[in-house]
């Protein structure tokens, strides 16, 4: 009984799909742009199939789940979803009718996106064609199928914290680090996972990490690079998905790039500045190392230092 009160969410009632032309443009123009950057399409898109229209499946340990339809079809996309109902599927990986969302849905990062950026996204979604199209059916081990048991998981590993703006950092530095840790969800891919399939934050943070059958390696400072990243060898990877100093973005962070070869020039170079966040880990870590070696704690245990299997990489080597 108490578990069932935890689980439960009420349904939020249905609205008329709004009239796309009521959107502001320059709304609608953001919104776009930050789809591009969170690579939504990506997992939103089915092989061969329309925009945001659903069905790609994404494997995980517990099963397939395959991408939702956000088109605002009334039916079987979000057409009936009002901003209020958006708002909580981002943030607290709920739907409109009350479900419980797997997690495949990054709402754990979409949780941090800010009201207007939020309400840039719906704009843009509500303008999008209507595709009247239905996902195939998640195919999830026993009992992972029956949805009010994610609200253990939520209760275990969803808890926002608001990225606040650090004042000893650049307007750039810090626009660098909302993206990446919200919108853009860097981390999903690129730190490694616990048995339950959450995230190792905190100092494991950026480690590296599998998804998809593809390594995403560490991109901080235990990154396997021979050279080191840069903000326009970064930019410019972003941009043609090449880089002469490093490697083609392959597997999963292929989409990854062709989205934000898209996405506007600024927001980009922004993103670039996730090398300064890094860095700043870096320092971090070396602080910590220096105090761990002058207390004895040897070498090995300040690095943190592990052997790692080169299987296939994915994106950034």
């Amino acid at each position: 009984m108490v578990f069932a009160i935890i689980a439960y969410r009420p349904a939020i009632a249905a609205v008329t799909r709004p009239d796309p032309r009521l959107f502001d443009a320059a709304l609608v123009a953001r919104g776009a742009n930050l789809a591009r950057l969170g690579n939504c399409v990506s997992c939103h898109q089915a092989a061969g199939g329309r925009p945001y229209a659903g069905g790609y499946p994404i494997k995980t340990p517990f099963g397939t789940v395959y991408g939702s339809n956000i088109t605002p079809d009334p039916v079987t996309g979000i057409g009936e979803w009002s901003p209020a109902a958006f708002n909580r599927a981002m943030r607290e990986g709920v739907g409109r009718d009350g479900s419980h969302l797997y997690p495949a849905f990054p709402y754990t990062h979409y949780a941090n996106v800010t009201d207007s950026d939020l309400g840039a996204l719906y704009a843009f979604l509500m303008t999008r064609p209507a595709v009247r199209a239905v996902p195939p059916a998640n195919t999830m081990i026993p009992p992972l199928g029956f949805r009010p048991l994610l609200a253990g998981w939520k209760l275990l590993f969803l808890r926002p914290q608001p990225i606040a703006s650090d004042p000893r950092q650049s307007a750039a530095w810090n626009r660098g680090r909302y993206i990446g840790e919200t919108l853009a969800h860097c981390t999903a891919c690129h730190s490694p996972r616990g048995l339950l399939q959450q995230e190792k934050r905190g100092a494991e943070a950026y480690d590296g990490g599998w998804s998809g059958g593809w390594y995403a390696p560490a991109i901080n400072a235990r990154s396997p690079a021979v050279r080191a990243w840069t903000v326009d060898r970064l930019d410019a990877y972003f941009r043609t998905g090449l880089s002469t100093a490093h490697a083609a973005a392959a597997g999963p962070m292929g989409p990854v790039t062709y989205n934000l070869a898209r996405a506007a020039p600024a927001d980009d170079a922004r993103a670039g500045d996730l090398l300064r966040v890094a860095d700043a880990r870096r320092a971090s870590r070396a602080r910590r190392a220096a105090a761990a070696r002058s207390s004895g704690a040897g070498i090995a245990a300040a690095s943190g230092w592990r052997p790692t299997v080169r299987r296939r990489l994915r994106g950034m080597p």
